[in-house]
């Protein structure tokens, strides 16, 4: 539920190229690839590399890059993964502003040079000046969390201390957003411009799964039981949200932290599989669910909005079956991901034009909050997970 998704403000969409049949190398090869223009050095990758002009142009979203990132590791690219790691290092250190532990949601695509690491954004000819997307400058907790999980599978790799004296100075900032209303757990993180943007009081499902895993791993990287018990509130609240009757969790809680948002999403139903130790067997319905009620054609919606084939969640779906041993789901699932791929930067992100999330931009409430078919870097990176069977949760090749 990473959002990426913000396309719905898009201006000047480009018009998206159609698909192959199939891709012609793997989509390791695909993600590598898109380091072949680029100069050596630290860099972030463009989230929608064809996207011409408007908010997506050059945005570069700090979860899709820690997916590929992660993804790239488990493709055995490590030095094009420190590429990453290592602007997420810079960024940390070079903030136009915070300089708390905190990451934004987004940067701007390319190699990241001296001074304050720069942000996206787009010259408005109505308004007559340079605007930000007010997602993209702020901090989700579970973004940072993902970027914590690249840094630690870097430093599981021995890429470099670095990266874990990183990882734990991000961890530090989420764990302030530690939240004791309803079921404990951790809040959405802050929405807007420095110096004071607004608190998200909400709590996601797929956050803290996130968190679970980020601490759970730094826990183990620093023997540190801060960590742990960081982890095991996250764990709670994922554990609380689980609804036994339906076999399913809940987006998480609305404003008040704890009235339940029932709304079914695709990837709080398979994250604590792949995050959670033991979550596979305790909540093994919330796939089954998933197969119920999301399928769509030949791959999965990203929730009950459906509408389309969201490829990031089908390869989640894949690697899924793939690290439970049900290959033959797996490679049907995998196969369905294949035929999103795209000559022009790597996978489409849906298999419509745009696809409903079921939820509504943070940004305008009155819009929804859609995924486009452009390619996409979180797609491409999850191709490439599935692919290799690398889970971004574990930094291993199999369940926790």
């Amino acid at each position: 539920m990473k959002f990426g998704l913000i396309a719905a403000l898009l201006l000047g969409l480009a018009a998206a190229p159609p698909a192959a049949a199939a891709p012609p190398a793997t989509a390791c090869a695909t993600l590598a690839g898109r380091f072949d223009v680029m100069p050596p050095g630290p860099l972030f990758l463009a989230s929608y590399p064809t996207v011409a002009a408007g908010p997506l142009h050059d945005a570069a979203f700090l979860y899709d890059n820690a997916a590929a990132a992660i993804a790239l590791v488990g493709c055995g690219e490590t030095a094009k993964a420190q590429a990453i790691g290592n602007a997420i290092l810079t960024a940390l250190d070079h903030d136009r502003f915070w300089h708390d532990g905190r990451l934004r949601n987004g940067y701007r695509a390319g190699p990241v040079g001296p001074g304050p690491v720069k942000l996206a954004g787009w010259w408005d000819g109505t308004e007559n000046r340079w605007l930000e997307d007010r997602y993209q400058v702020g901090s989700d907790s579970g973004n940072l969390a993902w970027a914590m999980l690249a840094l630690l599978t870097l430093d599981q790799v021995q890429a470099g201390p670095q990266y874990r004296a990183a990882a734990t100075r991000i961890g530090r900032w989420v764990a302030s957003q530690q939240d004791p209303r309803g079921p404990g757990g951790f809040t959405g993180g802050r929405f807007g411009h420095e110096p004071a943007p607004e608190p998200l009081t909400w709590k996601s499902t797929e956050h803290n799964t996130d968190l679970a895993a980020a601490f759970g791993r730094l826990a183990t990287a620093t023997g540190d039981a801060e960590w742990r018990r960081d982890a095991t509130q996250a764990e709670n609240f994922v554990a609380a949200m689980w609804d036994p009757a339906s076999g399913r969790f809940p987006a998480g809680t609305g404003d008040d932290g704890v009235t339940r948002n029932p709304f079914l999403a695709l990837d709080a139903q398979i994250w604590p599989l792949l995050a959670i130790p033991g979550a596979a067997g305790r909540y093994g319905r919330a796939a089954e669910v998933a197969e119920q009620r999301l399928a769509f054609g030949d791959g999965f919606a990203y929730s009950e909005a459906l509408d389309g084939l969201w490829t990031e969640g089908t390869a989640q779906m894949a690697l899924l079956a793939r690290l439970q041993g049900r290959t033959a789901r797996a490679a049907a699932l995998t196969k369905a991901v294949a035929a999103q791929w795209s000559a022009d930067g790597g996978y489409f992100a849906s298999s419509q034009s745009s696809l409903p999330t079921g939820f509504m931009l943070p940004t305008d409430p009155s819009k929804p909050r859609l995924y486009f078919r452009l390619p996409h870097l979180g797609a491409t990176a999850w191709a490439a997970l599935a692919e290799t069977g690398f889970n971004p949760f574990t930094g291993t090749h199999a369940l926790p």
